[in-house]
């Protein structure tokens, strides 16, 4: 496996559920795992005297809650037998982003479990240093904790963009190690020139010469979202693992984020590779 750096991002609550999971992948690989123990500070108040002390004492209270999880994550790592290293990030939005980014510069892969993807402002900040700025995958851990970097069937969303196909060159040794990847376009437009004659045809080809045991599936949506065909398809070929890429530029971000966490993270029960 190509990936040797798995990165975690943490937070103060589910800590311990979000860790397991990113503890079993790097064991499972053979990865070096490192994990940033994050949390968003409260800008500094403008005010008088009692409101200035409750902002300290939030910070200090976020802090100590925070370095308890480091020294969890640390105990845990060790207990493990696991090559990690752990750092705390705790910042105002702006700076903990960036603080995020440089860190995903030096990882092959980015992991979050359900105890920041709950924490909307967490979540974005990894997803927009992760996947936005450092161009490095994405995977979401589903509330059940499951995954693995080695599946046996992977659902492959598929539209013929540049995201997708950055989606796919990114999981390409995870999908030539699958037992199946059905290659999944919802409402090809076979005449439009972008998905060709037979829609999903060429995107096959590439994989099927990298081995990729390839399956082409074409949905219809019948009025429904997109993301609800996607999950439905990933429930009906029994998929542990979600390949999609992340569109739109900023303003779209939440909106993006959103509608992977609820409509396929929470429902489905798949780990959802994300790049771009």
């Amino acid at each position: 496996m190509t990936f040797k750096t798995i990165l975690a991002v943490v937070g103060s609550d589910g800590a311990k559920g979000d860790l397991s999971p990113a503890l079993q992948a790097a064991s499972e690989i053979g990865a070096h795992l490192t994990v940033i123990v994050a949390g968003i500070a409260t800008a500094p108040t403008i005010g008088d005297y009692p409101v200035g002390i409750g902002w300290i004492e939030q910070r200090d209270s976020d802090m100590k809650a925070l370095q308890a999880v480091r020294d969890e994550v640390l105990e845990r790592c060790r207990a493990e037998g696991i090559s990690c290293d752990v750092d705390l990030a705790y910042a105002e939005r702006a700076f903990l982003e960036e603080i995020l980014f440089q860190r995903t510069l030096y990882c092959d892969v980015v992991v979050i479990g359900k105890g920041v993807i709950q924490s909307a402002d967490l979540a974005r900040s990894v997803l927009d240093a992760a996947v936005f700025q450092a161009h490095r995958p994405l995977v979401l851990i589903p509330a059940s904790g499951k995954v693995s970097f080695h599946p046996k069937r992977v659902l492959l969303a598929w539209n013929s963009k540049l995201e997708a196909a950055r989606a796919a060159r990114e999981s390409l040794e995870m999908l030539i190690g699958a037992e199946q990847v059905n290659v999944t376009l919802v409402d090809p437009d076979g005449f439009s020139g972008r998905n060709g004659e037979e829609p999903g045809a060429d995107v096959a080809a590439y994989l099927a010469r990298h081995g990729v045991k390839v399956i082409v599936d074409q949905l219809p949506s019948a009025g429904r979202p997109v993301k609800t065909v996607l999950q439905q398809h990933a429930l009906d070929i029994d998929a542990d693992l979600l390949v999609m890429g992340a569109y739109g530029h900023s303003r779209m971000r939440q909106r993006i984020f959103g509608g992977v966490t609820t409509s396929i993270m929470e429902e489905a029960q798949l780990p959802v590779l994300l790049a771009r």
